[in-house]
């Protein structure tokens, strides 16, 4: 682990005022829309100014930040984290301040963690007691999801509390867990319609956890205990049903769904077709750092720490091709946001499930190499421009929980949470020289290109040039309102007729050939055409009217994709030179 210099607890008075104010100079600003060069003023932890260095007179006292040859971005939002997470007689090992610690060291200025009550507990009371725990500890801002582990009347009372009251618009359900948090689809069509009746945001882990509680009883039985088990007892067409259920379920109420941690190539067709079918409104998907950096052929490995170093639900796939086509979902906006999933053990607790795959903590490290990896993976590779890699990174999640344009965007006005990105610098990634508290990272060895350079937390100077000084307990909690115009007003048709048409543009030739992809064993020339062509007619076989599923088809997990001709179909603009079961 890195040895950065101990938290600050405090901000001291010399610090307050020489970071009051700071003036970065000869960068080119990247946002989701654009690209431009300008100066960036800022006091007080806000955006004041953007422009020509000729229209601003830049006040004494002032820090300047020279960003020549650089990128000035909007820090990243990883929505999808947990921090110092219970899981039964283990607690994750990044807790709030070591976790968005190595947040603010690889570029990410928020984290939108989970509240996770146990079954039959008061939702309030999870909510109070994880701001209990973040307030003291968090290095940069939070948001806050909650878990519906259970469903009843008194839970129902209390989501228009959080969302009426406390800040909070996004509620996650379950699909696995039998026996402990899967809710049964009954009660899943009354918490979305309940969200919808508030104009928040549903969240879905979806795996049928029907299937994985029979297969990993059928497994143990057989012998198979070790990580391998994880995989198999959960494979990828086990999600993709879940996916493609849970999309029909929230349609069926009018409801807005956002897809967590999306894994697989299959499940990541399911979505494409949900956002086709629905004209691009409804669905939302995020897929993880761990999807697009590494894959599942670790669990196969003899040593149980590495197998179990990898172990996350839904799993890693043993296809090797997983992780370009999901970045290439990504690139098409099949998929808007990627998170980490960030929840990290060390070695001696992920022997908890030494004989028993099923006991082994779920959770991986993340937050710290995602925004390095998509840029590797996407900008670098000639997947996707800049503007994309801010789209998936920061703005697409501020939109989505309605957090922007405080969030997500360099604008006059925003908060002045800031990447300076060197595009060409690389790094390696190591467990060694990391800011997580755990023992292990997924990513072990890999060069990325794309370093945050500098990185400001609300104006504050926290990384400079590879050093990482943060101030424990300066992130605040930032409330996330309801009605996020970006999700509701495609539903209520309140969007511009053009805006719809943009976004329904390219979707029928694209499913097509993904629909072709899953039912044809032979892979298909192009997946992405990138042309612009009305949605299919009803009855048309592209359009994939939610009547049939991956089990009726001859699709193969195993099935090499020759997706040659996707990389040619993306234009890329800019190449670049309590106490929990701890289930997520």
């Amino acid at each position: 682990m890195s040895s950065s210099p101990q938290p600050v607890k405090k901000v001291p008075i010399h610090l307050q005022s020489a970071q009051n104010r700071v003036y970065i100079k000869n960068g080119e600003i990247v946002n989701h829309d654009k690209a431009f060069k300008a100066d960036v003023y800022i006091e007080d932890g806000i955006i004041k100014f953007i422009g020509a260095a000729a229209d601003i007179t830049v006040p004494g006292g002032v820090r300047t930040i020279d960003a020549s040859g650089k990128l000035i971005l909007p820090g990243g939002i990883d929505p999808h984290t947990h921090m110092q997470l219970p899981f039964g007689n283990a607690v994750a090992v990044d807790d709030f301040y070591h976790g968005t610690k190595a947040a603010v060291a690889g570029g990410t200025t928020m984290i939108i963690d989970f509240v996770f009550p146990n079954k039959n507990e008061s939702i309030l009371e999870a909510y109070d007691k994880w701001r209990s725990w973040a307030d003291p500890k968090v290095c940069c801002d939070y948001g806050l999801h909650v878990g519906i582990t259970w469903w009843s009347k008194s839970v129902s009372k209390e989501i228009g509390i959080l969302c009426n009251e406390l800040g909070v618009n996004s509620f996650k359900t379950f699909m696995a867990y039998k026996g402990l948090y899967q809710l049964n689809d009954s009660d899943l069509l009354d918490v979305f319609e309940r969200i919808r009746g508030l104009n928040a945001v549903a969240m879905v882990h979806a795996e049928n956890g029907d299937i994985i509680a029979k297969n990993a009883a059928r497994l143990l039985a057989e012998g198979v205990t070790g990580p391998v088990g994880h995989e198999l007892s959960r494979q990828e067409e086990v999600e993709a049903e879940a996916v493609h259920r849970a999309c029909i379920l929230a349609h069926q109420v009018d409801c807005p769904l956002y897809v967590v941690h999306v894994m697989s190539k299959s499940a990541g067709i399911e979505i494409a077709r949900a956002r086709q079918r629905y004209r691009k409104k409804y669905i939302f998907g995020e897929t993880l750092a761990a999807a697009l950096g590494t894959d599942g052929t670790h669990y196969r490995c003899e040593h149980f720490g590495h197998a179990a170093g990898h172990v996350l639900s839904p799993p890693l796939r043993p296809d090797k091709t997983t992780p370009e086509f999901l970045m290439k979902l990504l690139a098409s906006d099949d998929l808007q946001t990627t998170g980490s999933d960030n929840c990290t053990f060390n070695k001696e607790q992920k022997e908890l499930g030494l004989g028993d795959f099923t006991k082994i903590p779920n959770g991986v490290n993340g937050v710290e190499d995602r925004m390095s990896l998509v840029w590797e993976r996407g900008v670098h590779s000639g997947l996707f421009d800049p503007c994309r890699f801010v789209a998936i990174t920061s703005t697409n999640a501020a939109k989505i929980f309605n957090i922007y344009p405080q969030k997500g965007t360099i604008a006059v006005g925003s908060d002045a949470d800031i990447v300076i990105w060197d595009p060409q610098a690389t790094r390696t990634i190591s467990k060694d020289t990391h800011h997580h508290a755990c023992d292990f990272n997924i990513f072990e060895g890999m060069t990325v290109h794309g370093v945050p350079e500098y990185v400001l937390v609300r104006g504050r100077v926290c990384v400079e040039n590879g050093s990482v000084r943060v101030a424990e307990g300066f992130g605040r909690y930032v409330p996330s309102p309801l009605r996020p115009a970006f999700v509701y007003d495609s539903i209520e048709g309140k969007a511009e007729a053009e805006q719809l048409e943009q976004q329904n543009g390219n979707g029928s030739s694209q499913i097509a050939a993904l629909d072709a992809h899953v039912s044809n064993p032979q892979p298909p020339a192009v997946m992405f055409s990138g042309k612009s062509i009305p949605p299919t007619p009803e009855g048309s076989r592209a359009r994939v009217d939610g009547i049939r599923d991956l089990q009726e088809s001859s699709f193969s997990i195993s099935q090499e994709l020759d997706t040659s001709a996707v990389r040619s179909s993306i234009k890329v603009k800019n190449p670049p030179g309590g106490k929990s079961s701890g289930f997520w």
